[in-house]
């Protein structure tokens, strides 16, 4: 299971524009509601298992160094077999 943590600065921010979309008579309850909120689209965050862009840009790399890799294995094959059809 992949665990994602969301930047902190994002989580204050959703919570606090929710916040800030209050009336103002239920503003006397936003901090308490920032907290809940703030712990409560953490933990969605967290069941959908989503990847940082930091850990799906070193996949990236490492998907395209793998694929570069295959590329020149499968050239080699290749003349390997040319040169095997060519000694029969």
């Amino acid at each position: 299971m992949v665990q994602f943590m969301i930047d902190p600065k994002i989580l204050d921010d959703i919570t606090r524009r929710v916040a800030d979309a209050m009336p103002p008579a239920a503003r006397t309850l936003q901090q308490d509601m920032e907290k809940n909120l703030r712990s409560t689209v953490q933990s969605v965050f967290n069941r959908l298992e989503l990847v940082t862009r930091e850990e799906f840009d070193v996949q990236t790399k490492v998907l395209a160094r793998t694929r570069a890799k295959v590329d020149e294995l499968e050239k080699q094959v290749a003349l390997l077999e040319a040169r095997l059809v060519q000694k029969d």
